[in-house]
């Protein structure tokens, strides 16, 4: 019994993390509807800038942290303005390769700038565990939750409340209907990549204060979208179901079945759950069907 509890605490505690990575996605699909398959990359990128200011440059925590999500928004909006608003009047499939080709110029820049050694990030949290009814937790991965937590409930409060939130689900719904009532298209735009590349590096530091920095840290992005399609790829509620689901099958398959199974179906697992949902609910548990009138 002990073991199912640290197995299910640990894969929680993981999918709030996993919910993170997932939230920058959300964020731009809500914002311009666009499907962002560059996020991983900027993610691995938010990790290197954030490294480099903390241990090259010498920033403090307090400074380095939010000079690197200022700097990742400044490349979030340049993303935006010089990749993807040329492309504004295009198909949803030249959207979508070029936020592939993005990527892949991304994971070649990355090692060309910083060289392909692992890099660490000083952190601010020891690296002690929590200890609580035999169940163990390391601090960092404990705080990193509740931030995740904050910030989703944030973002939540965001795109519900205040009027920049619901002009760009409005944009993300109907970019004709939105233009019509006034709503600056391209202002909301620039918005949700801006806010998708700070959180990018929020998640950058976390995972990269947990697993070292380097380019291999790209497998990041293959983790954001079975979380994303799994909890619906426009819900912010959806990303954190998603994320916790897809931490708990993944510690409860290594835990019970990589013995059994072989050492890599951990892996395949959220695969497996993935596809099982689909069967039954195609737009994810949260996801919005389209109706199209004709």
């Amino acid at each position: 019994m002990s073991e199912f509890m640290q197995l299910t605490v640990s894969g929680v505690f993981t999918g709030m993390l996993y919910a993170l990575l997932a939230l920058g996605f959300v964020v731009v699909v809500k914002g311009s509807g666009v499907i962002n398959f560059s996020q991983g990359e900027v993610v691995v990128l938010g990790a290197f800038v954030v490294s480099w200011l903390l241990t090259d440059v010498g920033m403090p925590f307090w400074l380095g942290v939010p000079t690197t999500v200022a700097v990742m928004m400044l490349v979030g909006a340049a993303i935006e303005r010089f990749a993807l608003r040329p492309l504004q009047n295009e198909s949803m499939l030249a959207l979508v390769m070029a936020t592939i080709a993005l990527g892949s110029i991304i994971r070649g820049l990355v090692p060309m700038i910083w060289g392909d050694g692992l890099r660490s990030i000083p952190s601010v949290i020891d690296q002690r565990r929590y200890e609580w009814f035999g169940i163990s937790i390391p601090t960092i991965t404990f705080w990193s939750a509740i931030m995740v937590l904050v910030l989703l409930g944030a973002f939540g409060f965001f795109f519900s409340r205040s009027r920049l939130g619901l002009a760009m689900q409005a944009v993300s719904d109907d970019r004709v209907a939105a233009q019509s009532l006034g709503i600056n298209i391209r202002l909301v735009n620039a918005v949700s990549w801006a806010m998708a590349g700070g959180i990018a590096a929020l998640a950058g530091y976390v995972w990269g204060s947990l697993l070292g920095v380097d380019s291999r840290l790209v497998v990041l992005g293959a983790l954001i979208f079975p979380v994303v399609i799994l909890g619906g790829l426009e819900s912010i509620v959806g990303a954190v179901i998603g994320g916790i689901a897809v931490g708990l099958v993944e510690s409860l398959s290594a835990g019970y079945l990589n013995d059994d199974l072989g050492a890599g179906f951990s892996t395949v697992a959220p695969l497996i759950m993935l596809l099982l949902v689909l069967f039954v609910r195609p737009y994810g548990l949260f996801g919005r069907p389209e109706i199209e009138r004709v």
